[in-house]
């Protein structure tokens, strides 16, 4: 069971929590049950798993997983999450690669050997994890908003052909990013400009 688990640097050796164990668990049974995805699960790992409360009282569980492997889970995450969604029944599953966040450098940090890439700002990382989230679908416009009073809401377009597919789960989208994130997004249809 804890061979599905990869944890990263800062938690190696942590006890998985009650949800990691519920995904890991279902994805071991996939990997048994379905011949189609053996192959290519039995070499997947996930990093974490959490679970987010989404507007209408329903549940979704945000799977994090390693960046070197985000290809490979992109090429079956259509199947697994299905499967998964069927296993966890009340509960929508999100795929999102464990990124991570380098500080700004600053005057007391001394003299860095590199520069921080432009892949481990904080801007940069937060526009990842809402890409991850909608995959397969493409984001095709956003809008950012800044009321008088301060606050801030990012307006987000995702292509139009794919909004029966996604459309139950845009609410999902919104309310796992901010507990992500902690910033507000909506999230609309657009039609792709050609």
């Amino acid at each position: 069971m804890s061979s599905k688990l990869l944890r990263t640097a800062g938690s190696v050796g942590a006890q998985p929590t009650e949800t990691e164990s519920t995904v890991i668990n279902a994805l071991v049974e996939l990997e048994n049950a379905v011949n189609e995805l053996k192959t290519e699960l039995r070499t997947l790992h996930i990093s974490a798993a959490k679970e987010v409360d989404v507007k209408g009282g329903k549940k979704a569980i945000v799977v994090f997983v390693p960046m070197p492997e985000l290809s490979a889970w992109r090429r079956i995450q259509g199947r697994v999450t299905r499967e998964l969604e069927k296993k966890l029944s009340d509960r929508q599953v999100l795929f999102i690669g464990q990124r991570r966040i380098l500080a700004k450098p600053g005057r007391s940090s001394g003299r860095s050997k590199q520069p921080r890439p432009r892949s481990r700002t904080l801007t940069s990382v937060h526009a990842s994890i809402l890409e991850d989230l909608v995959y397969p679908t493409e984001i095709v416009g956003k809008r950012y908003h800044q009321a008088v009073d301060g606050s801030k809401l990012v307006k987000v377009f995702i292509d139009a052909k794919d909004s029966t597919s996604v459309e139950h789960k845009v609410a999902s989208f919104a309310s796992s990013y901010k507990a992500l994130t902690g910033k507000d997004v909506t999230i609309e249809f657009k039609a792709a400009d050609l």
